[in-house]
C-alpha cells in the first residue's frame, strides 16, 4: 500500500545523490545512492523535504554543524532512543558505541547500540557516523567504511578551520533530537529489553 502521506525527493551531494522520505510528521529516511525507499510512497514532495534538502547541502558546504529538522523517527523505544543520542554528538568528534551506550545508561548495551545504529533511518541528520569502536577504528556504517571516512574528515577539516556559520552551527540553536516526533512502533515495544 502506497503512504500518501509521505514524499520523497532527492538531493544532490557531494557522496552521491541522497534521497530523501518525510511525512507531515517530519524527515524519515535519508537514503544513499541506490537504496530504495523501505516503504512505498507517493512521489510528490512534502514540506520538510525541501528544507532537509537545504540543510543537507549547507552541512556539505561547511555552514552546519547541527540539523534543526522535525523528524519522523519509527523504530522501537530503544532504537528511537539511540537515534536521538546520535544528535548529541559534536560535530566534528567521535565517541564509541560503549559510549553511546553509556550515554543512554545502558552500559552493557553495546551490541545493541551498534544494531539500533545499523538501522538508523537518518544518516548525516542523526550522524551515526560519529560512532567508531572502542580503539577508535572506523567500523559499521550503512553508507560503508570509505563514505563514514570521508564524513569525518569533512567535518574534521571544517572544526579545524573553525567555521562555526550557518543554521544550527551555534551552540544555541535547536538541534534535531529537540524537534523529533517519534513513533514507537506498537508490534517493536516488546523488543525494548536489549
Amino acid at each position: 500500500m502506497v503512504d500518501l502521506t509521505a514524499g520523497r525527493s532527492t538531493c544532490a551531494t557531494p557522496v552521491g545523490e541522497l534521497t530523501l522520505v518525510g511525512s507531515p510528521r517530519g524527515l524519515r529516511h535519508v537514503l544513499w545512492a541506490g537504496q530504495a525507499p523501505p516503504e512505498p510512497c507517493d512521489a510528490a514532495s512534502c514540506d520538510v523535504l525541501e528544507e532537509a534538502a537545504r540543510q543537507l547541502r549547507a552541512y556539505f558546504a561547511g555552514d552546519l554543524r547541527r540539523f534543526d529538522l522535525p523528524l519522523d523517527l519509527v523504530g522501537t523505544e530503544f532504537q528511537v532512543a539511540a537515534w536521538r543520542a546520535l544528535a548529541d554528538i559534536p560535530f566534528g568528534t567521535t565517541v564509541s558505541y560503549g559510549e553511546q551506550a553509556r550515554r543512554l545508561g545502558r552500559p552493557r548495551a553495546v551490541r545493541a547500540v551498534g544494531a539500533a545504529n545499523g538501522r538508523n533511518p537518518l544518516p548525516i541528520v542523526l550522524p551515526c557516523h560519529r560512532v567508531v569502536g572502542a580503539d577508535g577504528s572506523l567500523v559499521g556504517f550503512g553508507g560503508g567504511l570509505s563514505l563514514k571516512r570521508v564524513l569525518l574528515e569533512h567535518e574534521a577539516r571544517y572544526a579545524r578551520a573553525g567555521i562555526s556559520t550557518g543554521t544550527g552551527a551555534t551552540s544555541s540553536s535547536r538541534s534535531s533530537r529537540a524537534r523529533s516526533p517519534s513513533t514507537v512502533t506498537q508490534s517493536s515495544r516488546r523488543s525494548t529489553n536489549m
